[in-house]
């Protein structure tokens, strides 16, 4: 019987994916924000990932969603209908807290907004996954791209996408 290797390596045809994490209540500047970084991932052609729930999850779901985009939610809980409803792709886990462990490492990129202890465990876990993590909440944490604009962290999303395609092209 012939069986059929694939290289684990092989991730060509994959999309991009980045999570958009920040708070779990927002308003104003930061819901903005949030729609805009939304907005920015799906006319980049990358699919959102994002905690699923309320807050800059809303807003930058929306974003993407209304820009044609692919949205996901990894979901705390164990209820699929707990998603905003700007979630395509709803991920129970029942895991808590413990989830942002995978919104950060499912992601090829980071993009952190303002929020508070929950933000920050998905930006260390970036961190220690190697991601890119673009800092667009002041967090001045060692290790994070630092930008001062939306603007400035399109630009550098831009950049990192493209540089992961080359490196992408030649496994």
């Amino acid at each position: 019987m012939e069986r059929l290797f694939i290289r684990h390596k092989m991730i060509r045809n994959q999309k991009i994916t980045i999570s958009v994490i920040g708070s779990h209540e927002a308003k104003g500047k930061v819901a903005a924000l949030a729609y805009k970084v939304g907005k920015a991932v799906a006319q980049e052609g990358a699919v959102l990932v994002c905690g699923g729930l309320g807050g800059v999850m809303t807003f930058c779901a929306k974003g993407a969603k209304e820009n044609g985009g692919t949205t996901i939610g990894i979901l705390p809980g164990k209820e699929k209908s707990d998603a905003n409803p700007f979630i395509d792709i709803a991920l129970p886990t029942s895991m808590g807290y413990s989830r942002n462990c995978m919104v950060a490492c499912c992601a090829d990129i980071v993009i952190a907004l303002p929020g508070s202890e929950g933000t920050n465990s998905e930006i260390c876990y970036g961190l220690v996954f190697k991601r890119p993590v673009i800092d667009l909440g002041n967090w001045k944490i060692d290790g994070m791209i630092k930008v001062k604009t939306f603007l400035e962290a399109k630009m550098k999303m831009k950049q990192l996408i493209k540089a992961i395609k080359q490196k992408r092209s030649k496994e």
